[in-house]
């Protein structure tokens, strides 16, 4: 499957990026290459492999995240120790809007 110019620059639209002639150029023969890897994993035999959700075998048995415990937090003063602006019992930071 061959990818052409106007299809990575229509992509980059969707994703609101500009690309210059060089960098179309480039993510060209990018996205080629990557549909190259994609097809050769065609080729692989995977007849007698079980299907898997998570690639991770550790997701197939146990979690790999530790249960949910109730425990004491940090207390205030010392969570706020390094804080370089610290408020009244809270962390103060910059307006984001």
């Amino acid at each position: 499957m061959a990818i052409t110019r106007d299809e990575v620059l229509k992509i980059a639209a969707l994703a609101n990026l500009h690309f210059t002639e060089d960098e179309a150029a480039a993510f060209t023969e990018q996205f080629q290459r990557i549909l190259h890897y994609v097809e050769k994993l065609s080729e692989v035999d995977v007849r007698g492999v079980e299907p898997t959700s998570h690639v991770s075998a550790a997701a197939t048995s146990e979690p790999a995240l530790r249960p949910d415990e109730v425990r004491p937090s940090l207390p205030v003063d010392e969570a706020l120790s390094n804080a370089p602006d610290a408020g009244h019992d809270h962390f103060r930071v910059p307006k984001v809007l």
